[in-house]
């Protein structure tokens, strides 16, 4: 493994480990009903056919739920967490302002139906998550001496890797 791809490993890694956190608080905020879902005339169902298992019945019934959130009809949210929400949305969110959430993981409508409410319930208690504000620090006097120190310590190792004089 190279050392750049090491690298973005690392990366992808912790934006992982970020989001599975953010997931998880999210979570623990809905189940602590903190999270209140949109009002009812905001949220529009459509069952449609789903594939995955469910054999030949996966062709006669409608399992899979699409949930639409107009965020529109929802004016007591406040403007910041709506903003969140649709950063959040990604490509979930249509030119409307609606956000669309297909849930087919189960084999029934009323499942279907929960897991598409609370994955939005999620989403929007993700948005409610203020996102703390980095305060500018400056670098401690060690830490500006360690980052010289490892300077000088690569500088000799390139300087090891270069043209060698030869002595005859």
């Amino acid at each position: 493994m190279t050392v750049d791809s090491q690298t973005k490993r690392e990366r992808f890694l912790t934006v992982n480990r970020q989001l599975s956190t953010v997931n998880h608080l999210a979570l623990n905020i809905v189940k602590n009903s903190l999270s209140p879902l949109p009002p009812d005339d905001a949220l529009t169902f459509r069952f449609i056919r789903s594939g995955g298992p469910g054999g030949q019945n996966v062709n006669k019934v409608s399992s899979a739920v699409q949930l639409r959130c107009d965020l529109k009809q929802w004016p007591a949210l406040p403007e910041r967490v709506r903003e969140r929400l649709r950063r959040l949305a990604g490509r979930r969110l249509s030119d409307d302002d609606v956000i669309v959430i297909t849930a087919q993981r189960f084999r029934t409508q009323e499942q279907n139906k929960r897991d598409a409410l609370e994955r939005l319930e999620a989403l929007i208690a993700a948005a409610r998550i203020e996102p703390k504000v980095r305060k500018a620090t400056r670098p401690t006097r060690a830490s500006k001496e360690r980052r010289l120190q490892s300077k000088l310590q690569r500088s000799q190792i390139k300087r090891a890797r270069s043209r060698v004089d030869r002595f005859d």
